[in-house]
């Protein structure tokens, strides 16, 4: 009886190890095959849908995309050029930018591969005794000459990161307060855009790949 018992304790601590050992297990990394096979060399960034009740997300986050893109080494068309573009042919919202059929795209900019942005939160909220800024942004990467997705991914920054909120009850009304301030003037949003997208566009493991300016092209 004893010897069954030990047994079945084995038994159990065996799988349990095995949970374990695949509950640690370092996640699979996303096949990044027609990434590569694509090759692309130049990006069309379209504006970003915004879906915020802020109606500056859109342009602002639009403005911060292109450094991270061309530090990684990738032909950015210019944003500006773009927006002007789509207006005189009569698509002035990004909802009918992002309807436009790629092969449109294509002829008409010669872009390899076009990204397409959706802003999910961009803006301030309030809750009790506190406020916070918060950007969110998801992007898919489409080539621009078949129409086979080649990265997507999402990303989030907020101002709350690292906040102290150890300071005492009158510490997180005067913090509540400076934020509220803030949030008020100018467009606090846009620094978190900044940070967004070097999160989502920068290249790391699993992530986008470096372009064929970079001097890290081919080694991830």
């Amino acid at each position: 009886m004893k010897l069954h018992l030990l047994t079945q304790v084995s038994k159990t601590a065996v799988w349990l190890a095995l949970v374990i050992l695949v509950g640690c297990a370092a996640p699979s990394q996303p096949d990044q095959s027609a990434f590569r096979n694509s090759r692309p060399t130049s990006i069309l960034v379209l504006p970003p849908v915004n879906q915020s009740t802020d109606i500056r997300g859109s342009l602002s986050f639009l403005a911060t995309v292109t450094q991270p893109l061309s530090e990684a080494g990738y032909y950015v068309f210019p944003v500006a050029m773009v927006e002007a573009t789509f207006k005189e042919n009569g698509l002035p919202l990004p909802d009918q930018i992002h309807e436009a059929p790629l092969s449109k795209l294509q002829s008409i900019f010669g872009a390899d591969a076009v990204l397409y942005i959706t802003l999910e939160k961009y803006g301030s909220s309030y809750v009790v005794l506190d406020s916070q800024t918060v950007v969110t942004a998801q992007a898919r990467l489409v080539d621009a000459r078949t129409g086979t997705v080649l990265w997507q991914a999402r990303a989030s920054a907020s101002d709350a990161e690292g906040r102290d909120n150890n300071n005492g009850l009158v510490g997180v009304l005067l913090t509540s307060v400076i934020h509220q301030l803030a949030s008020n003037i100018g467009n606090p949003g846009y620094r978190l855009s900044k940070l967004t997208s070097a999160r989502l566009l920068t290249p790391h493991s699993g992530g986008m790949l470096y372009g064929p300016r970079s001097p890290n092209h081919g080694k991830d």
